[in-house]
């Protein structure tokens, strides 16, 4: 399953195949207001995003820029017992900042070459 970037008017969504451990999932972001957007993580039977998804239910303008060791979502991921590699946690900053307009709507690709 590849990365996708939808937008709907209920916001932006990304799917998300975060490797090895198969548990994809969907994550979207819808703006409440002019800085300020509703975070759900849907599809994961991953127990740490699952407990990332109660922590992080909304995000605003400046959360998306704090540096890593003092951003919100990743504390969360830390909290959660994300692994490090997980790329979760990325996908809920892209799709935030998509929804508020401060980013194109592109995907993201890491892609092992043989």
């Amino acid at each position: 399953m590849n990365p996708e970037i939808t937008h709907t008017d209920d916001g932006t969504c990304v799917s998300v195949n975060p490797g090895i451990c198969g548990f994809v999932c969907t994550v979207c972001a819808r703006k409440l207001e002019a800085r300020m957007v509703k975070i759900d993580i849907e599809g994961s039977e991953c127990q740490q995003i699952l407990r990332l998804s109660e922590m992080i239910s909304q995000i605003g303008f400046r959360d998306i820029f704090v540096p890593l060791t003092r951003n919100p979502v990743f504390v969360s991921a830390e909290k959660a017992g994300c692994h490090p590699s997980c790329v979760i946690p990325t996908a809920v900053i892209k799709a935030a900042e998509a929804a508020l307009g401060l980013a194109l709507k592109r995907d993201v690709v890491i892609q092992f070459k043989s």
